[in-house]
């Protein structure tokens, strides 16, 4: 190692891409070396079997390029051919680095044992045991979900679906934990539930991993049984290693997301593991992943320590944002009787008309640039996280049936993906890079117009996004309730970039502290919202498809919607309304058709 060398170090797997880049230190007063954090982040899944090598090339083109050596290990990555394979990959990328590529269990170990004695059991969306003695390695699952990877959540998850289909077979009974599956998946019933998972991929049935989880601390006891299960599994798979290397009293070092967010799975497992291995010492892994892979790239033959260098920046920023900060007028919430509550919020909303009163001229401008954009092929994107993010994909969702646009017209991007919309996604909202590449995804192109939300103005991931449209040449308008956006550089140090001097139009809702302090669902998201309706009703206006104030392209796909365009037949045609129902159906139930009838 070189003092200051830059090191990237990338873990992947089923349910995510992490990397950590640092930068080397010689230690002061120790013979080792330190590694100093710069940047962390998380991007989407790569395993080495399961990502075609196009996008395993586009997810790691996202990451940072100005380094020295690079260390990549990921799950399936497993033979000698895979690892030549994914370094060819590296080397597109990074063409002067030194390149070490890997499987993830490497990685694992490294982060969990350095050059040490012991067992790491990894469960995560799969889940695998690898062990170390010496210079002898042993393995125990780890085989894919297709084959197994007892005890990961995918396994879990697929046994409670299984579970919950077998009681239906045979008791034509529906359990408890059907209804909280419907919720987590906002289905509506057992035969939507049989076509989604039908259609499910490995990662999205191991999400619903925590619903498992959830079930099994509220006291479900099939759950329980599940998951017992699992730490079973996992527990004979690690006795089987330590058997094989000789180990009495192993060093067992726990990793992966079931393990880190549940704590009922560590439970189960000590408690499992105890009863055959007693002087076995159980813990879970303090350094992640990607920092043994850059320990492994580094060629470190020494403990060496990581110290993470945080950025108090974008922090500070972010606890000045207006939307941040405490609303004077309701300070006394929890005091308040139901009638006073209900005073305040709906004399809150002033503020909202008059954010979007002071915004007409930039809302206007944003109508135009939209319209325009559509005439001409192109398309409308909302990026957002959170509420932000479920305020645009509902906005999105609405425009096919309400003008009878096609859906890729106006889509909605969020972070965290589908899951999102109706379950916190952790950290969803925090890279930049998942922003830019949802969009290379979508395949922007410069007619587009990339709309952003974020009520702070810094949500990283949409100005990831913003950054990532803007160089592809699409229009870019930043939509924020955070008035300081427009005179600060990036997390409030002036001079920095920021969205707010890159994008297009910048359009800034000032509707002032929420009456729940940073709560961007109330008055903050109402102003989105109805900020938003009058873009996209602006450009359909402006694309035709409203004739007065009547709707001429929605699409018919209901009764209400039916008897509806019956109604503007009528109204329009001055038919009675039999004579305009047969109109319509002579025009196929086609609004615009029926409408132009002689």
């Amino acid at each position: 190692m070189k003092h200051c060398e830059r090191i990237l170090g990338v873990e992947g797997g089923g349910t995510k891409t992490a990397w950590a880049l640092v930068e080397t230190v010689a230690g002061v007063g120790d013979p080792g070396w330190e590694f100093r954090v710069l940047e962390q982040g998380k991007l989407q899944a790569s395993n080495f079997r399961l990502t075609a090598p196009e996008r395993l090339r586009a997810i790691l083109a996202e990451l940072p390029t100005q380094i020295d050596c690079a260390g990549v290990f990921l799950a399936g990555c497993a033979t000698a051919e895979d690892r030549d394979a994914l370094r060819r990959i590296c080397l597109e990328i990074w063409l002067k680095a030194k390149i070490v590529t890997g499987s993830d269990r490497d990685s694992g170990l490294a982060a969990a044992l350095d050059h040490g004695d012991g067992i790491v059991v990894n469960a995560g969306s799969g889940s695998s045991v690898t062990g170390r003695r010496g210079d002898r390695i042993e393995r125990a699952g780890g085989w894919g979900h297709i084959l197994g990877d007892a005890g990961g959540g995918y396994a879990l998850s697929m046994q409670a679906l299984r579970l919950i289909l077998r009681e239906h077979d045979l008791h034509r009974a529906e359990m408890d934990f059907t209804a909280k599956i419907l919720h987590a998946l906002s289905l509506n019933n057992f035969d939507e539930l049989v076509r989604w998972v039908q259609a499910a991929d490995k990662m999205e049935i191991a999400m619903l991993a925590p619903v498992v989880f959830e079930a099994a601390a509220a006291g479900d006891a099939r759950m329980i049984e599940i998951i017992e299960e699992g730490a079973r599994a996992l527990c004979e798979y690690t006795e089987a290693v330590a058997d094989r290397l000789h180990l009495l009293a192993p060093k067992v070092v726990l990793m992966g997301g079931l393990f880190y967010r549940d704590s009922i799975y560590t439970h189960a497992f000590r408690r499992r593991l105890k009863k055959n291995l007693p002087d076995a010492r159980i813990t879970t892994a303090e350094r992640a992943p990607e920092l043994g892979a850059v320990w492994l790239a580094a060629g470190a033959h020494d403990h060496a320590m990581f110290q993470p260098h945080p950025s108090r920046g974008e922090i500070d920023g972010l606890a000045a944002a207006l939307t941040e900060q405490r609303n004077p007028r309701s300070q006394n919430l929890e005091k308040m009787t139901a009638h006073e509550l209900v005073q305040l919020f709906v004399e809150e909303e002033k503020f909202v008309q008059d954010a979007l009163r002071a915004a007409t001229a930039d809302l206007a401008r944003a109508i135009k640039t939209v319209t325009e954009s559509l005439r001409s092929g192109g398309r409308l994107f909302y990026v957002g996280a959170g509420s932000s993010g479920r305020i645009g994909v509902l906005d999105a969702s609405e425009i096919p049936p309400t003008f009878g646009a096609p859906t890729h017209l106006v889509q909605g991007v969020m972070a965290g993906g589908v899951t999102a919309l109706h379950r916190s996604v952790e950290g969803a909202e925090d890279e930049e890079s998942a922003g830019a590449f949802a969009l290379d995804e979508r395949g922007v192109k410069p007619a587009d117009v990339m709309i952003g939300i974020t009520a702070s103005g810094r949500t990283p991931f949409v100005r990831g996004a913003l950054a990532r449209a803007k160089s592809l040449g699409a229009t870019t308008i930043l939509l924020t309730c955070n008035p300081a956006v427009a005179g600060m550089g990036d997390g409030g140090r002036p001079g920095s970039p920021t969205p707010a001097t890159d994008v297009d139009l910048l359009i800034t809702l000032s509707v002032g502290p929420e009456i729940l302090a940073g709560s961007t669902r109330l008055k903050a998201g109402t102003a989105t919202k109805v900020a938003l309706n009058i873009i996209s009703t602006g450009a359909m206006v402006g694309l035709g498809k409203v004739r007065g104030n009547l709707m001429v392209d929605l699409r018919t796909t209901s009764m209400k919607l039916r008897d509806r365009a019956v109604r503007i037949v009528a109204e329009v045609t001055q038919r009675d309304y039999e004579s305009a129902r047969g109109l319509l159906e002579a025009n196929d139930w086609n609004l615009r058709a029926a409408l132009e009838q002689p």
